[in-house]
């Protein structure tokens, strides 16, 4: 399967899609571009404008109605699909960023210097929402959305987050494999590997109703500033702000590989116990549906040695856009 930019089926915008629609000056998109390069995730999620002013109403499919064999003169009972609302929330992420004004008029083309030296303060802000994205929990930080770890968490099935009914509870164990690490173990570093599937109707995340896309940038101008010995000095600032929640509208569409121990992945054998998890996830979502996986450097790394051994047929990889992607049987494998 040759990938493409986005999994097939998914019409909605990206992020850097949506900033050029709604910022002519294309400030915005910039910045967009920049915030997309640190996590690769940013630039995969597609994105919704919530129907809520802090969030999103989505109706949730929790269950598939069962047809009747008739027999003649025998009636059949009407089936209905059992559903359920669930409301995501939408977290503000905020930053700004102070440069000193003579600092930035020796260099020139001081608005192009700025976003230079602001750089760092997007990559803290580009690392916060994709932290958020996979760890948010709204019990523990009610300031932030709910993330995916928190939504597929518990491997005895009870008290899954997010989740609407009994029914969906107990199907929503096949969507996590797990890898067996001794969790807790002194010494022992684990990980997860998550596969997800983008879509107006699978997982997409929001921003509020009638905001720009959820990230705005204010260029506050000259204004006096302190460092940090109490004195005073003339500089620039800027706001930094980005809204934007989570939204599962279909829990089918994501399956974590959770408990992953990097030690042991370094044999062969368990490798392969890794590739036929990674096979499990593609057939565990609804058919049709094509995902990206997402896993930290260190498991990326592993997948990239073993790319390179002469015997491993699965692993490949192929250029897009100019730059070379590691591939798992053709669907790519991310950084994240």
């Amino acid at each position: 399967m040759a990938y493409e930019p986005y999994p097939s089926g998914n019409e909605l915008p990206n992020l850097v899609n949506v900033t050029k629609r709604l910022d002519p000056d294309g400030s915005v998109a910039d910045i967009a571009e920049l915030l997309t390069q640190y996590n690769p995730i940013l630039e995969d999620i597609p994105l919704v404008e919530g129907n809520l002013p802090t969030g999103h109403r989505t109706t949730v499919r929790a269950g598939i109605p069962e047809p009747t064999w008739r027999r003649l003169n025998y009636g059949v009972f009407p089936t209905k699909s059992a559903t359920a609302q669930v409301d995501d929330t939408i977290g503000m992420l905020e930053d700004y960023a102070e440069i000193d004004k003579d600092l930035a008029m020796l260099n020139g083309n001081t608005a192009e210097f700025r976003l230079s030296e602001d750089s760092s303060h997007l990559e803290g802000m580009s690392n916060g929402m994709a932290d958020t994205l996979f760890y948010g929990d709204t019990e523990v930080n009610p300031d932030r959305f709910l993330g995916l770890t928190p939504r597929y968490a518990a491997l005895d099935g009870n008290q899954v987050a997010g989740k609407p009914t009994a029914e969906v509870n107990s199907n929503y164990l096949k969507h996590i494999v797990d890898g067996g690490g001794l969790v807790g173990a002194s010494g022992v570093s684990l990980t997860s590997l998550w596969y997800i599937c983008w879509g107006s109707n699978k997982v997409h995340g929001i921003y509020p109703k009638g905001s720009k896309a959820g990230l705005m940038s204010s260029d506050l101008g000259e204004q006096t500033l302190n460092d940090n010995r109490g004195g005073q000095f003339q500089g620039y600032r800027t706001h930094y702000q980005w809204k934007m929640g989570l939204c599962v509208r279909d829990w089918r569409c994501i399956v974590r590989i959770p408990n992953i121990d990097l030690a042991l992945m370094k044999t062969a054998d368990n490798q392969t116990w890794l590739y036929e998890a990674m096979i499990q996830a593609r057939y565990t979502v609804p058919r049709g549906s094509n995902g990206i996986f997402y896993g930290n450097a260190a498991i990326l790394a592993m997948l990239d040695f073993a790319a390179v051994q002469k015997s491993n047929a699965a692993l490949t990889f192929q250029n897009v856009f100019g730059q070379d992607m590691l591939t798992f049987r053709g669907t790519p494998v991310k950084e994240c």
